[in-house]
């Protein structure tokens, strides 16, 4: 009894010990979101050279793993260790590289997606679905968890590596704790969901930006081609065939061709439908995009905004060879249609086109008139100016003058083109050609003039420099609005001589205005005076208007005597003649009879008796000499004198009613012969 005691309690130890020994560390206990990778100690079977994972019981990590749960896995035959399930967080992506499969054709970069990536989670799915080794095109989007084979895939993440890679350099890395995305050459952002979106600040977008894409992987680019665009430019081609218009054209060439790859995402669509590696032609526009920062990278740029007020000349870089349209006399360079190399003949006018800046360059140029300001202020407008200066300039005596001046110019937008082509740039047309025009042309101008004749002459100066800037840029198909004097800025020594001849002139119209002032005082004064007398002045106007009336009759009076005396003087004269030619042949008769004594005589007595000429006194007193004779002489002297000296009554004055009457009575009794008078 004691012997059959004794065996089974050894049989008991001995179960007890297997158990503690293989058993319960033989036990593991696999997390709800871990996996158990399952390495073979030792193994009658090798491994292929080419493979880390055993498939068919040899040495090495199995391809079998221990989902979540609990598991015997004898420890002396095999080694378990647990691993996460690969978790993408949101925002994220996740990058897969294969560590298995079959190797990749001579030039790949990256692993055809000969199966869905989802097979990842099965190692034996995977190979027989004929996945590759190295990189998968596909990335796990946000949000992705699953239970990925730790030695079959690595998956790179922003925090973490999973997986156990195969490396040895790797593995040291990862043993340290070293091992990150770094270690591949990739960025922080690059393993971020790629976003396009406008660019804000304070809640304002402040710009528009697009995509630029280059990829990593697929076939080279065809000879002298810059850019990738799917189909090249055939469909430019075809349009030319048919004739289409440039805008035509440029609605095929800005519009993006990527639905076909979805827009990189699926880049093994790309491939197929011919991309090319390196810069891509289409860009990306707004949205969020999963792609593989190990095939593509993009660079966020603005877009070719184009405001009122200007176009976009664009230079292409890429498209059908250059065929020239400016015609033979043009020898400024090509101007071709939308789709060849060159400076396209029609430009962007107003909008917003994501077009990429390294296949086509976009010159603005302003359309709307531009004024150019010659002095320290800029336009804020479009800083075209900020390198022109007033212009310093010496005049025929050696003044020195600054002048300030604006220049207005107009580009239509018909000819941007023909004038980017000439010029370059605008700025270029700025400061290479109309600087130069304008500062030589005022400059020579100012030489050749006194200093005082350029200021009097300021108005004719400023347009004869707007006709010569204008011829100037005529040559550049460029119109010219205007060009207008700011400021002149004087030298002081010429300063001084004009403000003391301005303040002579000052003074001088300072006593003229006083000399005016005291002249107006003086015809006040009489105005005041005039009409003070006004009273006067009419009964004045009166008396000249009766003056003026009577002297006009006066005048008809004396035209009248003067013709009554006239005709009276022809027929007296006529008379005279002939009574002296009858006393003639009187006289004759007279001498013939009497002898001239006795007719002397007779004339004599007869001319006093006409004459009234007294020889017998009037009063003759006769008498004895006494006092009553004398007396009675006396008497009779008085009587005659007093009749004689008495005047006849004068006649009643007229009226003035009457005035012109009696003036015309004493004209008529004036006018009458002496006889009837």
């Amino acid at each position: 009894m004691t012997l059959l005691l004794d065996f089974w309690t050894w049989i008991v130890i001995a179960v007890a010990a297997f158990v503690v020994i293989l058993v319960l560390p033989s036990i593991r206990i696999i997390g709800p979101t871990e996996i158990g990778l399952v390495t073979k100690r030792f193994s009658f079977r090798r491994l292929p050279d080419d493979n880390p994972i055993a498939f068919n019981g040899e040495a090495g990590y199995q391809s079998e793993l221990l989902r979540p749960g609990w598991h015997i896995v004898l420890w002396v035959i095999y080694a378990v260790e647990k691993h996460p399930w690969v978790q993408v967080r949101a925002g994220e992506i996740g990058v897969v590289v294969a560590q298995v499969g079959l190797p990749l054709p001579v030039g790949a970069k990256s692993a055809e997606s000969a199966s869905p990536l989802n097979l990842i989670t099965d190692v034996r799915a995977w190979l027989d679905a004929g996945g590759q080794k190295g990189v998968q095109r596909p990335v796990l989007p946000p949000g992705s968890l699953m239970p990925v084979h730790p030695v079959g895939f690595l998956v790179i993440t922003r925090n973490r590596i999973y997986g156990v890679p195969v490396s040895q350099e790797f593995q040291r890395l990862k043993a340290y704790g070293k091992l990150t995305y770094e270690s591949f050459g990739l960025t922080e952002d690059q393993l971020k969901v790629t976003v396009i979106t406008p660019r804000s600040s304070g809640g304002k977008i402040v710009m528009d930006t697009c995509g630029i894409v280059t990829a990593l992987d697929g076939q080279p680019l065809l000879g002298g081609a810059i850019a990738s665009r799917l189909g090249e430019f055939d469909d430019i081609r075809k349009l030319e065939a048919d004739d289409a218009s440039d805008q035509t054209r440029i609605e095929a060439l800005i519009g993006s061709k990527s639905v076909q790859h979805n827009n990189y995402q699926d880049f093994d669509a790309f491939l197929k439908a011919g991309g090319r590696i390196g810069l891509q032609h289409d860009t990306l526009l707004y949205g969020a995009y999963l792609l593989n920062p190990f095939l593509v990278r993009v660079e966020e740029v603005p877009m070719l905004v184009v405001k009122q007020g200007e176009v976009a000349v664009i230079k292409a870089y890429v498209g059908l060879a250059t065929e020239d349209t400016s015609g033979a006399g043009f020898k400024f360079g090509s101007i071709v249609r939308p789709g060849h190399r060159g400076i396209w003949q029609e430009p962007l006018r107003t909008g917003k086109y994501a077009i990429n800046p390294r296949c086509y360059e976009a010159e603005r140029v302003p359309t709307a008139i531009l004024s150019l300001n010659w002095s320290d202020a800029v336009s804020e407008a479009h800083k075209l100016d900020e390198r022109l200066s007033q212009i310093i300039a010496k005049s025929r005596e050696g003044f020195v003058f600054k002048i300030e001046l604006v220049v207005q110019i107009h580009i239509p937008d018909t000819t941007a083109p023909r004038v980017i082509s000439m010029v370059g740039t605008i700025a270029n047309l700025v400061n290479e050609v109309l600087q130069a025009a304008v500062g030589n042309h005022f400059r020579d101008k100012l030489q050749s003039m006194p200093a005082v004749q350029f200021i009097e002459t300021r108005q004719h100066v400023q347009q004869v420099a707007l006709e010569h800037i204008r011829e100037q840029l005529m040559q550049y198909e460029v119109e010219t609005r205007g060009v207008y004097i700011q400021d002149v800025v004087l030298p002081e020594e010429l300063v001084m001589v004009l403000t003391q001849r301005e303040i002579a002139n000052q003074e001088k119209a300072t006593y003229q205005m006083q000399q005016e002032a005291q002249r107006l005082r003086i015809e006040m004064e009489r105005a005041k005076g005039t009409a003070d007398m006004q009273a006067k002045l009419a009964q004045s106007q009166v008396g000249v208007e009766i003056a003026t009336q009577t002297a006009m009759a006066r005048k008809h009076q004396a035209d009248g005597e003067a013709t009554y005396i006239a005709e009276t003087g022809r027929a007296k004269s006529a008379e005279v003649e002939a009574v002296g030619l009858a006393r003639a042949k009187g006289f004759e008769a007279q001498v013939r009879a009497l002898g001239q004594g006795p007719t002397a005589i007779i004339n004599v007595a007869t001319v006093l008796a006409d004459r009234n000429i007294k020889i017998v006194p009037e009063i003759l007193a006769v008498g004895g000499n006494g006092t009553l004779d004398g007396v009675g002489a006396t008497l009779m002297k008085y009587l005659t004198d007093h009749v004689s000296a008495t005047p006849p009554k004068p006649p009643a004055e007229p009226s003035g009613e009457s005035a012109l009457e009696t003036i015309g009575q004493i004209t008529v009794k004036a006018t009458k012969p002496p006889e009837e008078a």
